[in-house]
């Protein structure tokens, strides 16, 4: 009997870890059964970014995907919740129409930037000058009373609108060489011109203002055809508007050669006054661990010169459905799974800071954090982001992935703390395991980050299904694993670029009060 009890405890023991393991095999075929045959991506995306559209902080689109989100979650049995943070200046964009009306007419393709005052109601008719390229800021000073009553050109005249893998299939090596080396030297007169000025980008437009100008025109060219860059306005009283280059170009060949154009603009928008600002959360409740915590993390918001399909529309739409997918097939997590879409990330990371000011409790008792910001594309890259035993956790996590998901991804160890660029880092820099999960590019720098083009129809959804499954996953392994993970910071290398020892990145506060400048 004595040698039977060892044997017995034994064949317990083997027969609890195989049951385990076929588990956790159960509940992650599940997961990719779900996500597969039941994907409500498409669906999310087409209500997300086609009907509520874009999501600039302080607008009522804004708002409204707060209430959506929760009402979604809510719908699938989560617990949701909107959490003001802040406030911000209120904002409602509306119809855009600029025509030149001398010496022919012309419809433009532009569009008024964020947080740009409205033209009067007749719009504003006016000849279009170019910034003068003066001595230094006396003479610019001397210059200011010409801009009175005109529409100021601010930038740079774009040589070619056709992109440089396009002159690189075509153009002959010496013809695009010549190219490069004209637009660089243009560029740097530009800046140059800028410059003696005595103001920088951000503040010319509010000295040409002062001085009676009837508006700014930019081109923000993102180097790619049909895209440009679509911030905010500094402007105050008068439009400020971004224009295509073709439009723009030809517009300032027209001033240099004397044509004299003149342009209509008529741009409708409303100032709302200080409004409140959110993040919506959501949660499933952990069984064993409640007060331990996984989190889902994707910025909520973005700039209004499209949708925000892939900055930051494809994020949010793949967390929720990971947290649909949870929901349905893992509804009693070991740990509580918490998703956050953070509110204001485009004007530097003020909902995720906010959380993190909030809530240290969360903070404290972090498992681990999922970030998905970059695109539209199937995740190829994780950081350990400098925590030491990193690869011990991520390593036992990123095992239980198809193989066909994890194929492509390559991953440091243990890496550096990332110091900005996405609210993984608000996290990083509290010192909680946060990573993220960055995506192949599809020219997502040229074509659709923070462009007039970043529209559902460059959601590529087989790369997002798959980014919906691994982040399921990860989060189910992260909820039931026996371990806490390790928050050792590793000793950071010497930065390449001053030679000087890296230092952990140290939290910053949230602007709670934005957009009043």
């Amino acid at each position: 009997m004595k040698k039977t009890l060892p044997y017995l405890f034994l064949l317990v023991l083997f027969s609890s870890s195989l049951s385990f393991a076929q588990g956790k095999k159960t509940v992650v075929e599940s997961i990719i059964k779900e996500a597969n045959e039941n994907s409500q991506l498409e669906l999310l995306g087409h209500e997300l970014l086609d009907v509520i559209g874009p999501r600039l902080v302080g607008t009522p689109q804004m708002q409204q995907a707060h209430d959506w989100a929760v009402n979604k979650y809510k719908g699938w049995g989560i617990t949701a919740r909107n959490e003001q943070w802040g406030e911000w200046r209120g904002w409602q964009r509306g119809i855009t129409h600029v025509d030149m009306v001398h010496p022919r007419v012309r419809t433009l393709e532009a569009m008024q930037l964020a947080w740009s005052p409205a033209t009067p109601r007749r719009g504003v008719t006016a000849e279009l000058i170019l910034l003068p390229d003066v001595q230094d800021s006396a003479a610019f000073q001397r210059w200011l009373p010409n801009a009175k009553g005109k529409l100021i050109m601010i930038s740079m005249y774009q040589p070619t609108g056709r992109p440089d893998y396009n002159w690189e299939k075509f153009a002959q090596p010496a013809s695009f060489e010549k190219m490069k080396q004209e637009r660089n030297a243009q560029e740097q007169a530009w800046r140059e011109r800028i410059n003696k000025t005595g103001y920088t980008t951000r503040t010319l437009p509010q000295a040409l203002e002062k001085a009676g100008a009837a508006g700014i025109i930019t081109s923000n060219w993102s180097r790619g055809f049909g895209v440009n860059k679509i911030f905010g306005a500094y402007t105050n009283k008068i439009p400020s508007i971004d224009m295509a280059l073709e439009d723009y170009g030809m517009l300032y060949r027209m001033v240099e050669h004397g044509d004299k154009p003149q342009i209509k603009i008529q741009a409708e928008s409303k100032d709302l006054g200080n409004v409140p600002t959110f993040n919506t959360i959501a949660e499933i409740r952990g069984t064993e661990k409640p007060e331990e915590y996984v989190m889902l993390s994707a910025h909520f918001d973005s700039w209004d010169g499209a949708t925000g399909a892939t900055d930051n529309g494809t994020g949010t739409i793949m967390m929720m459905e990971a947290m649909r997918i949870l929901q349905k097939v893992y509804p009693n997590p070991k740990r509580t799974i918490l998703v956050g879409h953070w509110g204001s990330e485009e004007q530097g990371l003020n909902g995720s800071r906010s959380f993190i000011e909030d809530h240290p409790e969360i903070v404290h008792n972090l498992q681990a954090l999922f970030n998905q910001d970059n695109g539209t594309g199937r995740v190829v890259n994780i950081s350990g982001q400098g925590f030491l035993h990193a690869y011990d956790y991520l390593g036992r996590w990123l095992s239980a992935v198809p193989r066909e998901i994890t194929t492509e991804i390559e991953t440091s160890f243990p890496g550096t703390p990332g110091g900005g660029g996405s609210d993984y880092a608000s996290f990083v820099a509290a010192s909680a395991p946060a990573f993220s999960l960055s995506s192949l590019s599809w020219d997502y720098g040229t074509y659709t980050w923070h462009t007039n083009r970043d529209t559902y129809d460059k959601i590529v959804f087989d790369d997002v299904r798959n980014n919906a499954i691994l982040a399921a996953i990860l989060v189910y392994m992260a909820s039931e694993d026996s371990e806490t993970t390790s928050r050792e910071r590793s000793v950071l290398p010497l930065s390449p670029r001053t030679g000087e020892q890296m230092v952990w990145p140290t939290p910053r506060p949230a602007t709670r009060k934005g957009g009043q400048e």
